[in-house]
């Protein structure tokens, strides 16, 4: 194609991108930041993707869609920018890319569903329908963490995954997946204009730095999800989809290790400390008088490690025990990993329900091992957490413990909470895929984990 032809059809598209983005503004004002980032990049043989900074298009592609549906572009702009929103390109490369892809169009699609905006029907909406409504019915958060987990989970077969794409099919996300002198290879250094304020040639909005993008998008999520749930709160709306997606993205991420350190004691234990020894003196010694150092290294170290703590397990009929027994032995690998364990240890694992079903006492790795091996859930009633912090109190006046540091209480939540403070610092370990998580007392820690995190 000659160049002529092409800029009057980069032209009419980059009026059709502009007319999109316009339309979605006056219609969904909380995206006003998202939709204020890219710039514009016409490149042949393309369909429309983006890295976060750039829109990259090929004008065919643009007209064609509009030409088809006059919806359509601006819900594929939408779809593209939500994207973004949710920084589904910093995928973790762990996932499986076929299914990580897929299940991105369908959480972004279903949100798109529920806006229920005449400016976004486009043909494809009826085609959705009936695989989101099958979706929705076995997933209460869609989102696309968990529909990745529900399609690994059900593993479609190849004919039906392409069909599914189909139906979902918005922009190309192979720029996902490109190192930046990839991405210079395929779409080169050509000039890309901004169209934030509605000029074909471009403003003075410069594009978001590659190394700076997934900051960025953090921020704008962030102040996309208080705008949306000051709106509902003033409306009382319940959460919708775009709020629920927002949550999981904004969700503060624990690092569990670091959070269990939290519950180490001081003690000594036999190692040289190094930190301690003074290799002047030693050296003088040894220089002075023979084999005679001045000083010798101390013998002892005062590190962190757990000496006293309960575990205590909610074994309540709404906590599974294959989660249970996951917990437990996320626990034990980090004090295993950690060295956290002194040479004797004494740790409590406590099963309870409405009442103490189990008390398990761990003095050393050798006991956790065979714990591990022989462990059966007990319960499965209501759930009660008082009687919990009962049981330890009178294990304490036994003198059972001495200097008991924690108490750490794996559960769904759902239960009656002491109404005073123990003497000892406890949290309670929540988990929780639907933000169904109860407030808990203000002296209690309150940590939430995601079932892939246990």
């Amino acid at each position: 194609m000659d160049e002529q032809n092409w800029r009057k059809l980069d032209e009419l598209a980059r009026e059709v991108l502009i007319l999109s983005r316009n339309t979605l503004l006056v219609h969904l004002r909380f995206l006003d930041m998202a939709l204020s980032q890219f710039r514009y990049q016409a490149v042949e043989g393309e369909t429309l993707l983006t890295d976060g900074a750039t829109i990259y298009y090929d004008p065919r592609h643009i007209l064609k869609c509009y030409r088809s549906a006059r919806e359509t572009p601006t819900r594929d702009y939408l779809h593209l920018v939500l994207h973004c929103v949710f920084r589904h390109q910093y995928m973790d490369p762990a996932l499986e890319r076929t299914y990580w892809d897929l299940a991105c169009d369908i959480a972004v699609e279903n949100i798109l569903q529920e806006l229920g905006l005449p400016a976004l029907e486009a043909p494809r909406v009826k085609e959705q329908t009936q695989y989101l409504d099958a979706v929705r019915q076995d997933l209460k958060l869609v989102t696309a963490e968990k529909i990745y987990a529900y399609l690994r989970e059900t593993q479609p077969d190849p004919m039906r995954m392409a069909e599914i794409r189909g139906l979902f099919y918005a922009d190309d996300h192979a720029i996902w997946y490109l190192s930046e002198q990839e991405k210079q290879e395929r779409f080169g250094g050509g000039s890309a204009d901004s169209g934030t304020n509605g000029s074909l040639q471009g403003s003075e909005q410069a594009a978001v730095p590659d190394g700076e993008g997934a900051e960025v998008w953090k921020r704008i999520a962030e102040r996309m999800q208080v705008d949306l749930e000051t709106f509902g709160k003033q409306r009382g709306l319940a959460p919708g989809a775009m709020t629920q997606n927002l949550r999981e993205v904004n969700r503060e991420r624990c690092d569990y290790t670091a959070f269990l350190k939290k519950f180490a004691v001081r003690g000594e234990v036999m190692r040289v400390n190094d930190d301690e020894f003074d290799y002047i003196f030693y050296t003088y010694g040894l220089r002075q008088y023979g084999n005679m150092p001045l000083i010798e290294p101390l013998e002892y170290k005062e590190v962190k490690r757990i000496r006293e703590f309960v575990i205590a397990i909610d074994t309540s009929g709404s906590t599974s025990g294959e989660l249970v027994q996951k917990f437990v032995q996320k626990t034990y690998n980090i004090l295993k990993s950690t060295e956290s364990f002194f040479s004797k240890i004494n740790l409590h694992i406590i099963q309870c329900d409405a009442e103490i079903q189990e008390d398990r006492k761990i003095t050393c790795q050798e006991d956790f091992d065979e714990y591990l091996k022989t462990m059966k859930i007990r319960g499965l009633g209501g759930t009660d957490f008082r009687p919990v912090f009962e049981y330890v109190e009178q294990l304490r006046q036994g003198k059972e413990f001495t200097n008991l540091k924690g108490l750490l209480y794996f559960t769904d939540g759902y239960g009656a909470f002491p109404a005073r403070k123990p003497d000892y610092d406890t949290a309670f370990v929540f988990v929780d895929d639907e933000y169904n998580n109860p407030n808990v007392p203000p002296w209690a820690i309150k940590l939430v984990l995601q079932k892939d995190e246990i």
